[in-house]
Order: structure tokens, then sequence, then C-alpha cells
């Protein structure tokens, strides 16, 4: 398959038999061609082949899954079942992704260029577990009794928001699809979900399990396609509520097609250009390794990756050479061997734009002081790429890359760590990396991001909120506080005696 850094085919490893049982919608329990009969074709990234035809829904197909997400709710049982029942559902659908784990992890391997090996081991078992989480609040949904000043007496109500639809991005198709509807199922919502054209086979797959698992139809509904499909989520009247996730650029489209329809609610996971700041107190090789870890995980393709690195001068000169040395050592090649650190970038129009990138890297002066070029004779594999004698103005530094490339620059005080850090439009997630605390303390209340990893990277779980500040977004998922998205607060007040002027 893809060749390894060192130009070595990937050998001596199996590739498991690969079965896509679903390529149509899945809309009120059933799974159905798009109305105008089209479809799109779905490519894998390790060799660019095509694998599948997926039904191509339009804005029809979003009306008639919305319909149907509005019968579920408006007269379904799902809203109207106790907490304890919704949750009882959850868990048996997350026993049942468990014993799909294998099928859907090559899903998202031949769909997304994901590690088959993460996949198994990390992604689904830890959505699954996301899902148990919010099985378990679903009868934990409260209102307060409030001390009113008048001679009232009040309380709150937390009630479902409606029909959501989500839209969800390709980097991470599994992990995006149950940051989404867990929450929002155990709130008693019903949805419409969008999956990324580049990688709908797995969430097709889980609205199969859903069914299995007693969901009722039309609480979770599946329209795959492209921009006409997600712009008639984003803008349709008789959803309640958009949470999407993906780029700024088309954020920014959702929230205005949100507001010129019917004003629904929108949350945005979006953007970033996440800062990694090393000082000189720092163990090297734990930040060699940390740095690395942040930026080519998942080939780059995540919106938190620790793109931005700075090192304190102290310690820069020593970071740059093992730097180097660790990327030499970062294989690339076919995502089913589990031998390899990264896999192709999802599909061509993406390894093309990492690659013009690299060159305007070149262009703008600054230093490719490891990979830099597409490796393999087949497939959208990119060498792990490390940028030195980098500026803050550049567009490498400035602008969201999405691949694995690195920038490399160095800092002389806290005081200028911090300036650099902030110097985005971004405000997704930051790292930082010493063994002061004094400096862990001011520095992580510093840096204007939704999340600041010390002396560790991408430490996610299930009951931290994850959000942005600036252009990365608002709204947050996982966490309780990603379930009270998907609830209203109603007010009610009654007087405490019969009163003439109540």
């Amino acid at each position: 398959m893809g060749s390894e850094t060192n130009g070595k085919m990937a050998e001596g490893f199996e590739i498991p038999e690969i079965n896509i049982k679903f390529t149509q919608l899945f809309i009120n329990g059933h799974f159905v061609d798009a109305l105008s009969g089209k479809t799109f074709e779905t490519r894998d990234p390790r060799t660019g082949e095509v694998v599948a035809r997926v039904a191509e829904g339009g804005k029809d197909d979003v009306n008639l899954a919305v319909k149907a997400a509005r019968e579920a709710f408006d007269h379904g049982p799902w809203p109207r079942m106790s907490g304890y029942e919704r949750g009882r559902i959850m868990m048996k659908f997350a026993d049942l992704v468990d014993q799909h784990t294998e099928d859907v992890a090559i899903l998202d391997t031949i769909n997304a260029g994901k590690l088959f090996k993460i996949g198994k081991l990390v992604d689904i078992p830890s959505a699954s577990h996301l899902l148990r989480y919010y099985a378990g609040a679903a009868d934990k949904i409260h209102g307060e009794t409030l001390k009113l000043s008048r001679e009232l007496q009040g309380y709150t109500l937390k009630e479902p928001i409606g029909v959501v639809g989500h839209i969800i991005p390709w980097n991470y198709p599994t992990t995006m699809f149950f940051f989404k509807i867990s929450p929002a199922l155990a709130a008693g919502c019903t949805m419409v979900v969008k999956p990324a054209e580049q990688s709908p086979l797995s969430a097709l797959y889980y609205a199969h399990l859903a069914k299995q698992a007693g969901i009722p139809d039309g609480v979770l509904n599946v329209v795959t396609g492209g921009p006409t499909a997600g712009a008639a989520v984003a803008s349709h009247m008789d959803i309640d509520k958009v949470s999407f996730t993906g780029s700024t650029e088309v954020g920014r489209l959702v929230m205005e097609a949100a507001a010129k329809s019917n004003l629904k609610s929108v949350s945005l996971e979006l953007g970033g250009k996440s800062p990694l700041l090393i000082f000189d107190d720092a163990d090297v090789d734990m930040a060699v390794n940390l740095a690395q870890f942040a930026i080519f995980t998942n080939k780059g393709e995540i919106c938190v990756a620790g793109s931005r690195v700075y090192v304190q001068e102290g310690i820069y000169d020593q970071f740059v050479k093992k730097a180097a040395e660790a990327a030499k050592n970062w294989s690339v090649g076919d995502p089913f061997n589990p031998n390899i650190h990264q896999g192709p970038q999802v599909d061509k129009a993406q390894f093309e734009k990492v690659l013009k990138y690299i060159e305007i890297g070149k262009k703008e002066g600054a230093t490719v002081l490891t990979g830099g070029n597409a490796c393999g004779d087949k497939g959208y594999y990119i060498e792990p790429t490390i940028f030195t004698d980098v500026k803050d103005d550049m567009k490498i530094v400035q602008e969201e890359i999405f691949g694995p490339v690195m920038s490399l620059m160095k800092f002389k005080t806290i005081e200028e760590a911090i300036e650099k850090a902030n110097n985005t439009k971004y405000g997704l997630a930051a790292g930082i990396v010493t063994k002061d605390l004094n400096i862990t303390n001011r520095v992580s209340r510093s840096i204007r991001a939704g999340v600041i990893w010390v002396n560790c990277y991408f430490g996610f779980d299930a009951d931290c909120p994850f959000g942005g500040f600036k252009m990365s977004g608002f709204g947050k998922d996982m966490g309780l506080d990603a379930l009270d998205k998907y609830l209203h607060s109603k007010s009610v007040v009654t007087p405490i005696y019969n009163s003439p002027w109540l």
C-alpha cells in the first residue's frame, strides 16, 4: 500500500474483509433511496479508488427527515419516556456499538483514512462510553425551586428543545456522531444528522444499530449528501436547533441560514490554530514526543491540533534537533497496518490543500526542517512536516492547514509566550509544558482558549466540557454543559394564596 517515510513498503499485516452494508438514507426508521435517485462516490483515501456509491440527499429528503423527526417529537414516545427508560435504550445502543467495533472501525478507515487500531482501541470505545455517560444523565435532568421575592412560588422545568439538526465533520466520523447525538437523545430530542460527504458510512451503520436498540422511528434520521443537504438542515423552519462542527467559513454560513430562517438556536465548534508552549524547565524528550503527538495525530486533521509550537530559547536548539529525529521515525502508510503512525489525508482535495500550504510556507521564507512532500505511489499520504524560521504573520501560522504541518518558533519570556499564543483569530485549545506551577497558573489563565492542557495533549474526557472562544465558535460538547444545549428552561409561577392583584 502506501509507503513508509523510509521508503519501504508496509508489509506483514492483514487487511480485514470490507463489507459495506448501508448506503441509503435513514429516514423514519427505514433505509430509503434519495427522492432524486442521485448517489455520490465515496473513495478510499489509501488508494483513491471508489468503494461505494451513497444516496445523495437533497432538500426534499431533508424535508422528509424533518417531518419524521417533528412527528416523533410532537406525538411520539421518546420525549415522553422517563429519563430512566431513555437511558436503558441508550445503554443497549452502546452495547451494540461495542459488539460491532471492528465493523465500524473498518468503515472509518476506508472512508476517512483513520488508523484501524486506534478506531478499535480508542475512538469507538470512547464513543460508546460517551453514550453511556449521557444515558446515565437522562434521568437526572432537574429544574430548580425558586425563592421568589413576592407572594409567589416558582420552579423551573428542563424540557427538550425539540428537533435538532446535527452537521458533523469528516475527520472524526464516529466521535463527532456521538458528541452530537448522545446528549440530544438523553434530553429527549429528535434529530436529523447530516454526516460529511467524505465519511458517511459509519453514521449509516450507527443508525441501523440505533433501530436495533429500540430507539423509536423518527427519533434518529441520517441524510447523507453534500452542501445542499447541509444548507437545507441549517435553514429549515421546523428544526429548532443546529449543532455544527467544521470550518469557521461554513460555520458562518450555518449561523446566517439559522438567523434568516426561524432564529433557531445554534452551537458551533469551528477551526483552530492551537499553540503549544514549551518552557525551559521542560523535559525535552517528553516535550518533543508531546509536540509530535499534538500535530501529527490523525494526520493533523484535528481541530485542536498543536500546529503552532513555541519553545523557550534555552532549550530551542536541542528541541529542534530532537524533533527532526523524531519526525523521521514517524511512519506513514496503510492505516490497517498496526505499526503505522499516520494514514492518508481524507481525500484528494485535502491532500492538495496541505501540499499547497507547504509550498506557501517555503515561498514565505520558512525552512523545511523535515518532510514537506507527498509519499507513496498511490493514495493521499504526506510526510510529517516541520517548519523553522517561521514568522508570526505567515499564512502557515495564521491559517488552519488541517494537516501534518508544524510551525516551530522561539520565545524568550512568559509575556512573549502569552502574546504569541493569543495572536490568532482562533481560541479552541492550547498546551503548556512546564514543571513550574506558577507558570502553569499564570499562562493557563492568560490564554484565550476553551481548553488548556498542561503536560499532556488531547486530554479529552466525557465529563470535561469542550468548545472554543473567538472564531473557534461557541457552545460545548461533552460534559453536562453539552446536555444543556438540548434543553429549554421553562419557569412556572403560581400564587402562594389567592390575591386579587395576581
